[in-house]
């Protein structure tokens, strides 16, 4: 799915969007890519105290890194959310008059990396709610589909938010009485899952209520990526029972207030100056 020179997305893909809960989009970011991969280099020599990394056995190198909400802190990461048309695609994929800037999570599975990424939904991990939201997963390496994520296509739609876990299994909240994931992998001939290689400067973009799941990197290529994620209109703060993910310490928020803030700034329209 392509999108046009002007960054107008055609009726097809946005209608694909919000019926199936996930697109591809082809060379859409490819401007940006080098700077991504500059920025993930200096984020891994500088990670912010919200930085994750995941070692199946420690000392072997096969690291899952990840960190969060650092866009602002790398010249690279912040080009590609305030310079490339991503604000002004996502108000199209959400059908929103403005697209406000969530945060962003950054994901690098070394070669031969033996962590997989769980079956799950990102909405119930956040502090905001609301239909229109979309995620961007930009990788700046080639990624076969063996490697790549996949989407139960149409599960944002089911109604349903299923109980968060951390990626090595353990319960986010462990008041949350929600139900858990679906065994998506038992049950894969009866529902819809997608998924697609991506050369870098592509982008799938997905509801954050979309489930998905991610292979293994047993090759011997990295698979580097961000993702960036973003709310419209509708978005509201919601209260958790726990220490969400990523956590902001210190913000203060009333449940069901419109989701607002310094930190999570409206870039489309595109403001006058963004310092």
């Amino acid at each position: 799915m392509e999108k046009t020179k002007s960054n107008r997305l055609s009726d097809d893909v946005i209608e694909a969007f919000n019926k199936e809960g996930v697109v591809v989009l082809r060379d859409i970011f490819t401007p940006w890519v080098d700077g991504i991969r500059e920025a993930i280099e200096e984020n891994k020599c500088r990670p912010s105290w919200r930085e994750r990394t995941y070692r199946p056995e420690e000392g072997d190198g096969c690291e899952f890194f990840q960190d969060y909400c650092v866009w602002a802190d790398f010249t690279g990461y912040r080009a590609l959310v305030v310079d490339s048309p991503m604000a002004e695609v996502a108000a199209q994929l959400m059908r929103s008059a403005t697209a406000r800037v969530f945060h962003d999570h950054v994901l690098v599975k070394e070669p031969g990396t033996a962590v997989k990424t769980p079956w799950h939904h990102d909405q119930p991990y956040y502090i905001v709610d609301g239909i229109q939201s979309v995620s961007f997963w930009v990788p700046v390496d080639a990624v076969p589909r063996e490697r790549t994520v996949e989407y139960v296509a149409g599960s944002h739609r089911w109604g349903i938010d299923f109980k968060p876990t951390r990626f090595d299994g353990t319960d986010l909240y462990s008041a949350d009485e929600s139900g858990t994931v679906p065994d998506v992998e038992a049950d894969r001939q009866n529902l819809d899952i997608r998924s697609w290689s991506t050369e870098p400067g592509d982008a799938i973009a997905f509801n954050f209520r979309t489930l998905h799941g991610a292979a293994a990197n047993p090759s011997s290529q990295r698979r580097r990526v961000t993702s960036i994620r973003w709310v419209g209109d509708d978005a509201r703060f919601v209260a958790r029972p726990g220490k969400t993910s990523p956590f902001f310490p210190g913000l203060n928020y009333e449940d069901g207030a419109p989701f607002e803030g310094d930190q999570f700034p409206v870039l489309f329209p595109r403001p006058q100056k963004v310092e």
